[in-house]
């Protein structure tokens, strides 16, 4: 088990674009997926991305479940996505409140606007293509990680900045009336 430091916001890492894998079956993909499955794991997160870890692979990896502040009534075995293309968006949206293991290791929660559905493809860590559709928890997860993948912080799309909270107000205030 490799537990990974998560970078946090602010680093430069976070906002440069990730590489595309070339070598998916090879040892240093196969390094990078495990440690971001050890690493969500550690840290109680649904999902986490490469350059999280320092890695600049197009590479991220899901997992809904229940944890301290979520408990989804959909959940959703744990994915590896490598390569992955968003190819569909609902003109329908919606807000939910997100939080990111790079901002304050999870700690700080913020309305966002993203589309409801979308469909994804992607590679999983056997190299076999994937095309996914996805909605609900999920698919904001799918989202949210696709953009770290492109350098983009859930910081940046919060919908209104009066309305961020605390890890404990989140869980007193949201999560207990809507999960």
């Amino acid at each position: 088990m490799i537990i990974r430091d998560i970078i946090q916001i602010g680093n430069p890492i976070l906002s440069k674009k990730s590489k595309f894998v070339y070598k998916i079956d090879s040892k240093e993909t196969k390094r990078i997926f495990k440690n971001l499955v050890d690493t969500m794991h550690f840290h109680d997160l649904i999902g986490i991305s490469a350059s999280q870890i320092g890695e600049k692979s197009r590479i991220f990896v899901t997992e809904v479940r229940k944890t301290v502040a979520r408990n989804p009534r959909t959940i959703d075995k744990l994915r590896v996505y490598i390569n992955p293309k968003i190819t569909w968006l609902s003109k329908r949206e919606n807000v939910i409140y997100e939080a990111c293991g790079s901002v304050a290791y999870s700690e700080l929660f913020a309305p966002v606007k993203r589309p409801k559905k979308i469909i994804i493809e992607a590679f999983d860590e056997k190299g076999k293509k994937f095309i996914l559709k996805a909605d609900g928890l999920l698919g904001r997860v799918i989202q949210h990680e696709y953009d770290h993948l492109d350098g983009i912080e859930f910081t940046e799309k919060i919908t209104d900045m009066r309305k961020i909270m605390s890890k404990g107000e989140y869980i007193k205030r949201i999560a207990s009336k809507t999960q």
